[in-house]
C-alpha cells in the first residue's frame, strides 16, 4: 500500500525554536510528539534563506539557480517538475492549503534597478532578456494580492502539481486569497479591521511590526489553515478512501509581523526570554553586521519593512516572546490536524513531515529577520520525519548528517517507490520501506541573490555559502572579504577566520569544496539525445 504524506511547513522558523530541539521556554508538545515517534534532523539546511527560492527547491529538488526562482520577485517556472506532480502521476491526490509564495504576492515594483542602457547601442524590444521565457503573463500573476481583489479569480489547477489549493498568502493578519474571502463571508465584522493600520499597539512593547490583531485565534490564518486541512482530510476519507494522498499545510507564521492572536499574545513573557549569546554584538563584527549597526544608530534603519535590521536587547526579547506565541498557536493547530488524521483512520499509513522554508536571525549578532548574512539561525531549519512503518529503533532518534531542502522531494518520492527524474538533485534520506539512510553529504550549498544593494555593497548582494560538518564559508560576489567559521570551537560564529594567516590553507580547501559543490549542482537536464 502506498503511504500518504502530510507535510507541515512553517515560514521563517529557526531549528532551535522547538521544545524537542532543546528550547527551555517554548512549548510545542504536538510537534515534539512527531519527533518522539520519528526522526529529527539536527543539521537540516536551506538552499536559499528566502521564501520563494527555497520553496521552489522544496518542491523541485533543485537549487534555485537551476529551477529559476533565484530570489523573491522571480516566480517558479510553471513548467517545473514538482514532487506533487510526480505523485499525482502515480495516483496520488495532492493538495496545498495555506501559503504558496511560488509566485509574486505583491504588486510592489522590484528593488533591482533596470540595466543601464549603453549610449549609441540599439536595444532589442523582442529579446530584452537572455531567455525567451516570459514571467509577465497572467499565468504568473495568480498569487498577486490585486488578482484576488477580482471576485471570480481562482488559481488554474493543477497548480505546480497540486490538484487542490486553498490559498492563504502573506503573513500575520494581513493574509489574503481564499482566506480573506472566507473571513469576509464568515466574519464580516472584523474582515475590514485587519492589518497594521487597524492593529492596536501594546504600550508595554517597543518592538516594531507588533500589534494586537482584531482577529480571535479562531479567525486567524493559522486556525483557518488547520480547519481547512481537517475538512480536506475528512472529505478525502469519505470520497476517496482507497486513494493515497499528499497534503501540504503551509502556515504563514511565525514570519513577521508579530501578531499572535488572543491568548497567544502574552503566552510568553519577554522577561523570561534568555538573550542569544551574541545578542550584544562584539567589537569585532564582519563589515555587513557593522553596516546594519551603524544604520540603526544613525536612525536610517527600515524597521517596518521585510528587510533585516539591527535590534536592541529589549526588542529581541519581545520579538522572541511573540514569535513563541505564534509557534505555540501553530503547534495547537497541528494537534487538530493530527487528531483528524487519526479519526479518519489514516494515521497508521501516513508519513508526517514538519519543516520550515528558512530561519530567522532572531537576535543573533543583534540582528533581526533575514538577509545575505548566513548565520546558523537563518540557514538551519527544523526537519522532522515521522513514519509509522519505520523500524522501532529509529523512532525518537536524532540524525546529525548534513541534509538540504532539496532532499525533501527526493525522500518523499523514494518512500512512494517513485524514481526521481533526471536533474532532481536531492538525496533520499529514507528507503522505500521507511528505513533511514544517510545523506552521505560532505557539504551543503546555499545560494542567495538579492535585489537590494546594501550592507556596504554597491551592487545587489550575491553570496554562496558552503556548510560542512565542521565549518561555514561564505563568499560574496562583490568585495575581497568573506566569512569562515569553525562551527566546532565557535558554534556562535563570533570569530571570522577569513583573514587569519594560519587559516589560509583551510580557506583554500573550503573554497575548492565550494567550487566542487557548484559543479556537482550544475545542470544535467535534459540528457543529451546524441553523442554529438
Amino acid at each position: 500500500m502506498s503511504p500518504n504524506f502530510l507535510i507541515f511547513v512553517t515560514d521563517q522558523q529557526r531549528a532551535d525554536h522547538l521544545g524537542c530541539a532543546g528550547n527551555p521556554v517554548l512549548r510545542t508538545p504536538h510537534i515534539d510528539a512527531l519527533a518522539e515517534q520519528g526522526t529529527r534532523f539536527n543539521r537540516a539546511y536551506v538552499n536559499n534563506p528566502v521564501c520563494t527560492p527555497n520553496r521552489g527547491s522544496m518542491l523541485t529538488g533543485r537549487i534555485p539557480s537551476l529551477h529559476g526562482a533565484r530570489g523573491n520577485g522571480t516566480p517558479l517556472p510553471l513548467e517545473s517538475v514538482t514532487f506533487p506532480a510526480l505523485l499525482a502521476e502515480f495516483g496520488y491526490h495532492t493538495a496545498l492549503i495555506g501559503k504558496s509564495h511560488l509566485q509574486n504576492m505583491e504588486d510592489t515594483p522590484p528593488a533591482l534597478p533596470p540595466t543601464t542602457a549603453v549610449q549609441n547601442l540599439r536595444q532589442s524590444a523582442r529579446y530584452p532578456e537572455a531567455t525567451t521565457r516570459s514571467i509577465k503573463s497572467s499565468n504568473y500573476e495568480q498569487e498577486l494580492r490585486s488578482s484576488w481583489e477580482t471576485p471570480d479569480h481562482h488559481l488554474e489547477l493543477p497548480y505546480y502539481g497540486f490538484q487542490d489549493v486553498v490559498l492563504c498568502n502573506h503573513h500575520a493578519d494581513e493574509c489574503f486569497g481564499d482566506y480573506s474571502r472566507w473571513l469576509q463571508r464568515e466574519h464580516p465584522s472584523v474582515a475590514s479591521r485587519v492589518g497594521r493600520e487597524h492593529g492596536v499597539r501594546d504600550p508595554a512593547y517597543v518592538a516594531p511590526q507588533a500589534w494586537h490583531t482584531a482577529l480571535t485565534e479562531f479567525q486567524y490564518p493559522t486556525h483557518f489553515i488547520a480547519e481547512q486541512g481537517c475538512e480536506w482530510l475528512r472529505e478525502h476519507h469519505a470520497n476517496r478512501p482507497d486513494q493515497p494522498f499528499a497534503l501540504v499545510c503551509s502556515f504563514p507564521d511565525p514570519h513577521h509581523p508579530w501578531t499572535p492572536p488572543g491568548k497567544y499574545w502574552d503566552m510568553y513573557k519577554p522577561s523570561d526570554i534568555t538573550l542569544p549569546p551574541t545578542a550584544r554584538p562584539g567589537s569585532v563584527e564582519p563589515g555587513h553586521v557593522r553596516w546594519l549597526q551603524e544604520e540603526r544608530e544613525a536612525g536610517r534603519a527600515k524597521l517596518e519593512t521585510p528587510r533585516m535590521f539591527a535590534s536592541n536587547t529589549r526588542e529581541i526579547q519581545e520579538i522572541i516572546a511573540l514569535t513563541y506565541g505564534m509557534i505555540s498557536n501553530i503547534d495547537d493547530r497541528i494537534g487538530m490536524v493530527m487528531q483528524t488524521l487519526k479519526d479518519c483512520g489514516a494515521d497508521a499509513n501516513t508519513v508526517v513531515i514538519f519543516t520550515s522554508d528558512h530561519g530567522d536571525l532572531m537576535g543573533d549578532h543583534g540582528l533581526m529577520l533575514k538577509g545575505p548574512i548566513h548565520y546558523q539561525g537563518l540557514v538551519r531549519v527544523p526537519f522532522i520525519w515521522r513514519d509509522p512503518q519505520a523500524p522501532a529503533g529509529e523512532k525518537g532518534g536524532v540524525r546529525e548528517d548534513l541534509v538540504s531542502s532539496i532532499d525533501l522531494p527526493a525522500s518523499i518520492l523514494r518512500r512512494a517507490s517513485i524514481a526521481a527524474p533526471n536533474g532532481m538533485q536531492g538525496k533520499a534520506l529514507f528507503d522505500v520501506g521507511g528505513t533511514g539512510c544517510s545523506s552521505q553529504r560532505s557539504a551543503v550549498l546555499i545560494e542567495e541573490n538579492q535585489q537590494r544593494a546594501y550592507l556596504g555593497f554597491e551592487h545587489p548582494v550575491r553570496v554562496r555559502t558552503l556548510v560542512t560538518a565542521t565549518h561555514r564559508l561564505s563568499v560574496f560576489a562583490e568585495g575581497e572579504w568573506g566569512e569562515l567559521y569553525d562551527l566546532r570551537s565557535d558554534p556562535d560564529e563570533t570569530q571570522n577566520l577569513w583573514d587569519e594567516i594560519d587559516s589560509r590553507p583551510l580557506r583554500e580547501s573550503l573554497l575548492l569544496q565550494l567550487i566542487q559543490q557548484v559543479l556537482e549542482h550544475s545542470e544535467t537536464s535534459p540528457r543529451p539525445t546524441r553523442l554529438a
